[in-house]
């Protein structure tokens, strides 16, 4: 399975500030070390028209030039640079690489991305552009795709998502995500499952079922999957109740259902902030190792 990473272009942040930058280059030694089953490859450049795909030209032309205002930055939650800029961007070539290799392979994944709270016109929440809504517009583009499903198991709801496809019906956004969680007004996703705080793993993942059968009604001929790691009872900004394991049958129920139906699988990484930074690695490293697992399995048959 190939793995695209862009953790090479490092997004320079001010001392204290709470995004977790150094999970992405923890996640990348960890996949080049141990599993011999995924190969790595460095992430390319988004082009603007790849971006203009899901975002207007005056945000992405404000995101190049720096001229972002002190409110649109807050609102981004980033300071603007140039590094931050070009990783923005690499973030979403590292997902549209992925669905190039996707459309053979089955499954392929991005080591960053899930980047599901930008809108067309500003960023939000960590989230510069939107690598899962210019993914979607790019594989329907290519003629990879009719109907997309973005599936979308963060903690926090993709708003920016469900907005920029709020009247697009080919393109299916569904979401589990924390009822009274960021971002505080949601956006109606074309499935929302709102969970109460302190939700574990057997309601979880009953709901999980029950929206994965929901999704057939949209006949998806592909998958984009935010598999966030923010879930985890540990993270501290979730305010869910996942274990370890009921994560990874979280991925294989999602990774089973692509695969019984013949469906590419575009993964990404999505949120994750527990303390110590290596239990966030640690989930982000079993998604991985589950869909090289089943990528393997779905070639052997």
């Amino acid at each position: 399975m190939k793995a695209f990473y862009s953790d090479h272009f490092v997004l320079p942040l001010p001392k204290g500030h709470r995004f977790p930058m150094e999970k992405y280059r923890l996640l990348r030694e960890r996949v080049e070390n141990e599993l011999a089953g995924v190969s790595l490859c460095e992430a390319p450049s988004a082009t603007d028209g790849q971006l203009a795909l899901a975002h207007q030209p005056a945000w992405i032309e404000k995101v190049s030039m720096g001229t972002l205002s002190p409110t649109e930055q807050r609102t981004l939650g980033f300071p603007w640079s140039k590094a931050m800029a070009e990783r923005s961007r690499r973030s979403v070539g590292a997902t549209l690489a992925a669905c190039d290799l996707a459309r053979e392979d089955g499954f392929s994944a991005n080591l960053a991305g899930g980047t599901h709270h930008a809108y067309a016109d500003h960023g939000e929440g960590f989230c510069c552009f939107n690598d899962v809504a210019v993914a979607a517009r790019w594989v329907q583009s290519r003629r990879w795709a009719q109907q997309v499903l973005c599936l979308d198991l963060d903690v926090h709801q993709g708003n920016g998502t469900a907005r920029i496809f709020a009247n697009d019906r080919s393109v299916y956004t569904l979401s589990l995500h924390g009822e009274k969680n960021f971002p505080f007004t949601k956006e109606q996703s074309d499935a929302d499952w709102p969970l109460a705080d302190g939700t574990g793993d057997e309601h979880y993942l009953a709901c999980l079922e029950k929206a994965l059968a929901a999704a057939e009604s949209c006949r998806p001929d592909w998958v984009l999957y935010v598999a966030g790691a923010d879930v985890y009872e540990g993270d501290r900004l979730g305010r869910l109740a996942l274990s370890g394991a009921g994560i990874a049958e979280r991925d294989r129920m999602v990774f089973d259902w692509c695969t019984a139906r013949g469906l590419p699988c575009v993964i990404t990484m999505g949120g994750g902030y527990a303390v110590p930074i290596e239990n966030t690695v640690a989930i982000h490293f079993q998604t991985i190792a589950l869909a090289a697992d089943q990528q393997h399995a779905r070639i052997r048959s």
